[in-house]
């Protein structure tokens, strides 16, 4: 490792572990969760809490009291359980404890069961019957979430505006499924019983007997509560009401209907049917049986589902924005180039891309809204969106999509 990567990796990195610490330390998301999340949403190699446990919890707190002593932001500031855990000896596995439990002190010990470990007997069940699922939307999201219920043996009544946006949805997954063919990954058998669990509706109406709907419709509150509305005429009683969005409050879209208990939040990644995680996002409202039937047919469609409660950026938005943003202030800086901190970030860290590369992907229009969603949510002046990213949003430069961003793809 190179002084310039090292740096660059203590700089980003270290705020980043720091914020997960927070998350647990305030009780929003359980150590597994925070962890799962990071992997299979981001596909981090590790989530934040294993990292800090291999890297040190004593060696973190250092690293921090230094950052925050030159840049005196509160969000540097070594959390208070990270001190805690160092005074009492729980340094990460070369102590033998720290955010987990090992087997031995050293870096052979093996994580092993402790208090906080779930039993196996806990594991959500299907409080609920779920037989049949609506998804509203025609869009990248929606058709994603068709797919994964359906190839997971579920009839899927999915509803669009035109008769042309439904038959766009079909046609998307019979390309998905052919390609899924083409790699060995399923037979061509299965296409034909996948296709015939699919119903296309224009009509909303067509979700009366559902028993769980997912929307995945545009991120506007007003357009989702009028949905939501809509959902609570229409479906019957005892039936989910699901959102998958990712940044709007889901107890906004529980106050539009008058059964708040059976609305909750089902954040996919996307693309839906290859990334594994999902958000399952709980408002005050919402059922305990709500809760454990998503969590568990979450399971049943191969996803992985991690807990947290309902406010901006749930898990891995609330933890992978301000590193972003981090980074744009980083550049702003001028010692380092965008590719010599992309390239520092993938092999040093061993995240799958550089934040400016993730950036473009993401769209940087989408980043900004999130990283101002964040800011306002929780008041930190060191969550202010970086001067860069307003600017190259303000110019058109959103990234891929429109080919440049803070890379040029011309």
């Amino acid at each position: 490792m190179t002084a310039a990567n090292a740096s660059i990796t203590q700089t980003l990195v270290l705020p980043y572990l720091n914020h997960a610490v927070r998350m647990y330390e305030e009780g929003y998301a359980s150590r597994a969760d925070i962890d799962a999340a990071m992997r299979f949403g981001c596909g981090y190699p590790a989530g934040p809490l294993s990292v800090l446990d291999e890297t040190g919890l004593d060696v973190v707190r250092d690293g921090l009291a230094a950052r925050y002593a030159e840049s005196g932001d509160p969000l540097h500031k070594p959390a208070d359980l990270l001190e805690k855990l160092v005074a009492e000896g729980r340094t990460g596995r070369a102590s033998g404890r720290g955010f987990y439990t090992y087997d031995a002190p050293g870096p052979e010990g093996a994580v092993v069961a402790d208090e906080e470990t779930p039993s196996p007997d806990s594991a959500p069940q299907l409080r609920h019957e779920i037989a049949t699922v609506g998804v509203v939307g025609t869009g990248t999201m929606a058709s994603g979430i068709v797919e994964v219920f359906a190839k997971a043996g579920y009839p899927v009544v999915y509803v669009g505006r035109s008769a042309e946006k439904v038959a766009g949805v079909r046609a998307g997954i019979e390309k998905s499924l052919d390609r899924a063919i083409a790699k060995g990954r399923l037979e061509e058998s299965a296409k034909a019983e996948v296709l015939a669990r699919l119903t296309p509706a224009t009509s909303r109406d067509a979700l009366a007997d559902v028993d769980l709907v997912v929307e995945a419709i545009a991120e506007d509150l007003a357009i989702k509560t009028e949905l939501f509305g809509d959902l609570d005429r229409i479906c019957k009683p005892g039936a989910i009401l699901a959102t998958t969005t990712s940044s709007l409050p889901i107890t906004a879209c529980g106050d539009a209907t008058a059964r708040p208990e059976s609305v909750i939040g089902m954040h996919f990644f996307n693309p839906a049917p290859v990334m594994k995680l999902v958000e399952v996002v709980t408002t005050d409202a919402t059922a305990a049986e709500v809760d454990e039937t998503v969590r568990a047919l979450c399971a049943k469609v191969g996803k992985v589902a991690v807990s947290c409660g309902d406010r901006a950026g749930f898990i891995v938005n609330a933890l992978l924005f301000p590193y972003l943003n981090d980074a744009v202030k980083l550049s702003e800086a001028g010692e380092h180039d965008l590719a010599t901190i992309d390239e520092a970030i993938r092999t040093e860290a061993g995240f799958p891309m550089g934040p400016f590369q993730l950036l473009d992907v993401v769209g940087n229009d989408v980043s900004l809204a999130i990283q101002k969603e964040l800011h306002e949510e929780f008041k930190e002046p060191g969550l202010a969106p970086a001067a860069t990213l307003e600017r190259v949003v303000a110019e058109g430069r959103l990234g891929r999509k429109t080919g440049k961003g803070f890379h040029d793809y011309s």
